[in-house]
């Protein structure tokens, strides 16, 4: 028992402290205050910032409508209970002083300090507390993880309480545990509940709820820990729920923060028009059509061809499916960085057509958004953001925020505000345009993937190229899929077309999750009979099972286009080739394609060229210009960043759509475009001829979609009928199988490769394909792994190359498991307890979670400066310093423009121990907030410089040349 004379619980209570004094703006904040402070700063998060469907969910958890608010911040602020704890208490001396005056004491360690996390002690106490009061264990079992997993990653239960040894150590005795009880009961009568009990739940979320629900804990616990706004209290009296309502009004409201389109009015047809300015078309009717059809939040799947008006009909479907089922924001992923950066401008001027108040929340979200003119003219004048989020023992720490990107409060500006661009944060922004990694993180085993959840969860979530996804990438793909399922968000995948099945492993994932299983197979599915088309997926709200929709519909187009197919084949070196040999053949490879042009363009014309590799790309370049002189255009992966965007809007404004408003557009007599993969996916250009690499069925496709892409443009009468030119492998024909360029067989595979062949080849022979009649066919046969369309005299070759594909995707797929947030036998799971249980280590920042869900090392990047008689200069020319300085806004922009991306073997391991060694950053950008991470390449007066066994040379038309110097002859 304990001695009410020798102890006073209040007293103790008005001890304990939460912040110290340097972190709560030179007054310590007691415990109580700041779990009150989270719990007020929970409420504005209820108030202006979740989203509808949240909010249900909230409310169908708590028991009932309006009760979810009340539970949501009492989750929130009970997050560091576990600060109540002698452990904690310890580490701060003038704190630890007023507890043991108070009477709660311990015994110090007589070495080092043992240490007990108080996220995992406050989910001990809470072990120990709500059973005693009466909470049922399935409820204290889904809870407690919120509290232990506050910090980023969710321990077992097992590792929760401290050694036996330790325990009234780091715990504490009898006293300890009457005061965490009473600390939690005078918690929770602030909050309005009769007593502990009075909190019980009545429902059990899904494991997808609870992940988003610890996401917005984090949100409310980094609020409510940044002193600026919440300076410390020390006094037990002046701690009410009143008072920290107040400070965290007024903190909201400095920040800036709030949700997206909250009541979103229905949609009607007639709202297409006022959005973008013309009519639907039928596959645009059709996905709208679809959308308004679905019964609950589901997924749906967008198969039409290149410049159908996908996009358009997806944020449409968005803007349905938001008002439909109560979400307040969408998230667009991308395939690269360079396609969201057009999007993220389209985003922009759609929630501009539905309220102009809402295009600050558009945010831009990838590693180069800083290049983005638009993003950066939106951020002017910002400097970097130093509150980064709350160590393991609720301190701020500084994080490098994402793109280093920040303002000083109040600073007006059209984009995001402040805290949306923290480390972390970015997806929490309401609206957000990001490549499709953002949601692949949200599927890795890493630190803090609740707040990637957070940011998904609520929104509407739409991504497009989805057959861009290897079979790496689709493990982390279908796992976010599953989670967002089991989280009702509603999904729009966008695709030229997908492999059947592809597109059924997609669905197979969404449903799992929904329906909360470890497999499910959606065996009942439609397959798709016409195209374009729309597959609708999801589980009936009275529980009976899966739904399906599959429809189809005309092109807009008044009919297919036929494509001629024709083959160029090239002399193909062995792989024992000498130097002088590679170089002949690729030689003549170039003079024959340049022979082609010069027949095909002798009435003018527009033609695109696309090579799988930049040296291919690079030597061609270098003859075309030499044949037609200024009328050709180079775009690859290592042109530096400022030039290649120059020369993308370049060609999109030659050869991109005519301008809506009916304005003259004037295409060049004559224009030839090289380019590599870049120009695959999302680049809207029309060419009149296309002379493409042989790649897998459907990037041939791709390819083939920038052919005669828009109305009203006049051809020259040679380049009437829209022609594909195949190049990049040897002769084709039916007697024996064709040999392919090493290097494209390094990154497609033979096997897809010989069905891509022998498909070219027999539309080579017949009538060429029908675009987009025949495209689904074409790509299911590309895929299929019947023998029908190789030639009999290719079949064994073929079959050894399946065979070896399968067995490399097979070991692609087992890498990929060990990354995946939940492990085969978990999926069925009820709580978030042991999630992060053998988590990734180390993987804290994009970068290296770009090598998670991406299969291989990140591409190494560089800026280039060169260096003369002690000064640096930028790749434009301009002076910096002996040291490197950059002194304004605007030399930092030609500074950053030098960034190229260095060749792929860069990556491997020992060249890149050889680069590390030689790049770093220059003196003068140490101190820099957007410079002290990169990294220079210097080159000498030539612009070329030695890595290893390598020549590096930048040159102007070219970019970044690459020259094995020990290669032999």
């Amino acid at each position: 028992m304990l001695d009410a004379v020798d102890f006073d619980i209040d007293r103790a209570i008005g001890a304990l402290w939460g912040k110290s004094e340097g972190k709560a703006n030179g007054r310590k904040n007691l415990l109580l205050s700041h779990l009150l402070d989270t719990a007020a700063v929970a409420e504005r998060i209820w108030d202006r910032f979740l989203a509808l469907s949240t909010k249900h969910m909230l409310d169908e958890v708590a028991g009932g409508p309006g009760l979810g608010r009340r539970l949501f911040a009492w989750l929130c602020g009970v997050h560091d209970l576990g600060k109540a704890t002698p452990a904690f208490q310890r580490m701060w001396a003038p704190g630890a002083e007023a507890v043991r005056a108070a009477g709660l004491t311990w015994h110090e360690p007589s070495g080092k300090s043992p240490r007990w996390r108080h996220d995992r002690a406050g989910g001990h106490v809470l072990c120990a507390l709500l059973p005693s009061a009466g909470w049922p264990e399935e409820h204290t079992a889904w809870v407690w993880p919120l509290v232990a997993g506050h910090h980023g990653a969710f321990p077992t239960k097992s590792s929760l309480s401290p050694r036996a040894r330790l325990r009234e150590q780091l715990a504490g005795g009898n006293r300890w545990s009457a005061v965490q009880r009473a600390l939690l009961e005078r918690f929770t009568a602030q909050l309005g509940f009769e007593d502990i009990a009075h909190v019980i739940p009545e429902r059990l979320p899904s494991r997808a709820a609870q992940l988003h629900l610890s996401g917005l804990i984090v949100m409310a616990d980094w609020i409510a820990s940044d002193e600026q706004h919440f300076t410390g209290i020390d006094e037990l009296s002046l701690v009410t729920m009143e008072s920290a309502r107040e400070r965290a009004s007024k903190a909201w409201d400095a920040l800036g923060l709030r949700g997206g389109w909250r009541h979103l009015a229905e949609f009607v047809p007639e709202a297409f028009l006022s959005r973008f300015g013309h009519d639907p078309r039928p596959s645009q009717e059709m996905v709208m059509q679809a959308a308004q059809r679905m019964e609950a939040p589901g997924l749906l799947i967008v198969e039409a061809p290149m410049g159908e008006g996908k996009t358009k009909a997806a944020l449409t479907a968005a803007e349905i499916l938001a008002e439909k089922f109560g979400a307040d924001g969408v998230f667009v992923g991308m395939p690269t960085q360079a396609t969201c950066d057009p999007m993220f401008g389209q985003v922009r001027r759609w929630v501009s057509a539905i309220d102009e108040e809402l295009v600050p929340l558009v945010s831009l979200l990838h590693g180069k958004r800083m290049f983005n003119k638009e993003w950066r003219a939106l951020l002017e004048g910002r400097t970097a953001d130093e509150f980064g989020g709350v160590d393991e023992y609720g301190e701020c720490y500084e994080d490098d925020p994402y793109g280093l990107e920040a303002s000083a409060p109040n600073t007006p500006s059209q984009g995001p505000v402040e805290w949306f661009l923290g480390a972390k944060r970015g997806l929490l922004c309401p609206f957000v345009v990001g490549t499709i990694d953002q949601l692949l993180f949200a599927a890795t085993r890493t630190k803090h993937v609740m707040l990637r959840m957070a940011g998904l969860a609520g929104k509407v979530v739409i991504l497009d190229e989805v057959h861009a996804a290897d079979v790496y990438m689709s493990q982390f793909l279908k796992e976010g899929l599953r989670w967002l399922g089991q989280a009702h968000v509603p999904v729009v995948l966008l695709s030229a077309t997908l492999p059947p099945a592809q597109r059924k492993e997609l669905v197979d994932a969404y449903l799992g999750g929904a329906t909360t299983r470890e497999e499910f197979t959606a065996d009942e599915l439609p397959d798709a009979s016409g195209y374009p088309s729309v597959t609708a997926a999801w589980m009936t709200p009275n529980g009976s099972g899966p739904r399906y929709e599959v429809v189809d519909c005309p092109s807009w187009r008044q009919s297919g286009l036929d494509v001629t197919v024709e083959l160029m084949p090239e002399t193909i070196p062995g792989r024992k080739a000498r130097r002088a040999e590679k170089r002949d053949a690729q030689a003549s490879a170039d003079a024959s394609v340049a022979d082609h042009l010069e027949l095909a363009l002798n009435q003018g014309g527009c033609a695109l060229v696309i090579r799988n590799t930049v040296d291919r790309a690079q030597t061609l370049y270098d003859v075309l210009r030499k044949r037609f002189g200024d009328d050709v255009r180079l775009l690859h992966g290592r042109i530096a960043v400022g030039p290649r965007a120059d020369r993308t809007e370049e060609c999109l404004r030659l050869l991109g759509a005519p301008p809506e408003d009916g304005t003259d557009h004037r295409r060049p007599h004559r224009l030839i475009v090289v380019a590599t993969q870049l120009a695959e996916q999302s680049f809207d250009i029309d060419a009149d001829i296309l002379i493409t690499d042989l790649a897998p069925i459907d990037l041939l496709l791709q390819r083939a979609g920038r052919l005669h892409r828009h109305d009203g443009v006049s051809r020259p009468a040679p380049l009437a009928v829209p022609r594909v030119v195949i190049t990049g492998v040897s002769a084709v024909d039916e007697e024996s199988a064709p040999t392919f360029l090493r290097s494209s067989e390094g990154i497609y595979g033979r096997h897809l490769l010989l069905r891509a062949a022998a498909l070219a080849l027999g539309a080579a022979n017949n009538t060429g394909w029908t675009v987009p009649d025949r495209v689904p066919a074409l790509v299911a046969a590309g895929y299929d792994k019947d023998d029908e369309v190789i030639p009999p005299a290719w079949r064994a070759d073929a079959e050894s190359a399946r065979i070896r594909w399968e067995t490399e995707q097979q070991a692609r797929l087992d890498k990929a498991s060990p990354y995946l947030l939940t492990r085969r036998g978990d999926k069925e799971g009820t709580t978030l307890a042991g999630l992060h249980h053998f988590a990734v280590p180390g993987a804290s920042s994009d970068v290296q979670l770009d090598v998670l869900v991406r299969d291989g090392d990140p591409s190494m990047e560089a800026i280039l400066v060169s260096h003369e008689n002690d000064v640096y200069f930028t790749l434009a020319g301009r002076a910096l310093t002996t040291n490197g300085d950059v002194s304004s806004d605007e030399l930092l922009d030609d500074v950053l423009a030098g960034t190229v991306r260095l060749p792929a073997h860069f990556s491997q391991q020992a060249a890149t121990r050889q680069a590390m060694d030689a790049l770093h950053p220059l003196p003068g950008w140490l101190g820099h907030p957007r410079l002290r991470y990169s990294r220079a390449l210097i080159l000498d007066v030539q612009h070329s410089v030695v890595l290893g066994d390598h020549r590096l040379r930048y040159d102007r038309e070219l970019g970044l040349l690459d020259e094995d110097i020990n290669e032999s002859p």
